[in-house]
């Protein structure tokens, strides 16, 4: 049977019978948006999970090591896999690093265990340096983390973040810095 209209149509089996019903074509419309609106739904959640939803920073952005209170500039880099911070003067002892950080954010002498060694390759060079564990405030975020030491005293930033922080809680908007004051309640406000 040709059917000239563009509605379609439901048969049903009823005690050996069949049984043709009309779909109004407002209703299959009706039907169609509604799936499109679960299905753009369920899309629009499944990426979140229970993370919630990143925060956007600069490509510059204010930090505060804890619990020194340290506040000092980070330069968000999305190339590098891990964060590495500023350490003058560094010693490794019995498994222990031992470095200034740099005067122009008060030359505090830290002592740290070391967690590991990472090989660092560029173009230029390769190199071991120890890797330890710090936290610190990038916006509302206390952030426990690896970060590699060596001395940056030829670059302007004493801390490269990198992906090990950036992946699961940041996008970097590289036309702005400085988007998020460090704000956890950890820190005393400034």
């Amino acid at each position: 049977m040709l059917q000239t209209n563009l509605s379609f149509h439901r048969i049903t089996k009823m005690k050996g019978r069949q049984r043709r019903f009309r779909i109004h074509p407002i209703s299959q419309s009706v039907g169609f948006m509604f799936l499109f609106v679960i299905t753009v739904l369920f899309f629009l959640s499944a990426g979140k999970g229970d993370a919630g939803e990143k925060i956007t920073i600069g490509e510059v952005e204010d930090v505060v090591l804890m619990p020194w209170r340290v506040k000092l500039p980070a330069r968000i880099d999305t190339g590098a896999t891990t964060s590495s911070l500023d350490a003058r003067d560094l010693k490794v002892k019995n498994n222990m690093a031992e470095f200034k950080l740099p005067k122009k954010y008060g030359g505090l002498q830290l002592r740290l265990p070391v967690v590991g060694w990472l090989e660092v390759r560029s173009a230029d060079f390769k190199e071991k340096r120890p890797v330890v564990e710090i936290m610190f405030c990038l916006g509302p975020k206390l952030i426990h983390t690896q970060v590699t030491l060596n001395d940056r005293s030829t670059v302007r930033y004493p801390l490269i973040i990198g992906r090990n922080v950036l992946k699961d809680n940041f996008v970097v908007d590289c036309m702005h810095s400085h988007c998020l004051p460090p704000s956890c309640p950890e820190v005393p406000p400034q």
